[in-house]
């Protein structure tokens, strides 16, 4: 996917400015005012990659659910069913980095959506993509992994799951 035309010229833009900053001691310089201007035209459009429906495949999913980390973002997604949670939501199961990985996982399986929503990511449950493809399988998992004490817990005194 190609960026914007006014994108390309505003990087092209940047890179010709590019250390100006340094050379006015710290002061703002054309380049980052051109820099903020770039993140705002590319935020708008930005979408991540989710398979569709007919591509998620159960071993993927089951392999995704296969981690203690994973399954209790998806057992915290399911307690708040229908509302889109921030990534910072699940800070209690780790690094910003690990998170992230774990996040993208689910998301590449098609178990969540994720929507870019100028610098937040909003994650949502696929719960009718998955029902759709694997009738009962997710409502199963997750009436398995409600009262599992193995796994970590992410605000744990607000968890009410709907299977």
């Amino acid at each position: 996917m190609r960026p914007p035309e006014n994108s390309r010229i505003l990087l092209t833009a940047l890179r010709q400015d590019k250390g100006a900053g340094d050379r006015n001691c710290g002061h703002p310089s054309k380049g980052d005012a051109l820099k903020s201007t770039l993140i705002a035209l590319s935020s708008p459009g930005m979408t991540l990659p989710h398979p569709t429906a007919d591509q998620i495949s159960l071993p993927n999913v089951l392999a995704v659910l296969g981690d203690p980390t994973r399954l209790a973002i998806v057992r915290y997604l399911a307690s708040k069913e229908g509302v889109p949670l921030n990534c910072s939501q699940f800070l209690d199961l780790g690094s910003k980095t690990n998170l992230s990985y774990h996040l993208a996982k689910l998301r590449e399986a098609g178990v969540t959506r994720t929507e870019v929503v100028g610098t937040s990511r909003l994650i949502t449950l696929r719960r009718d993509d998955l029902n759709a493809r694997f009738p009962g399988l997710l409502a199963s998992v997750i009436a398995a992994a409600v009262d599992d004490p193995a796994l970590p817990a992410v605000g744990a005194s607000e968890i009410e799951v709907r299977a």
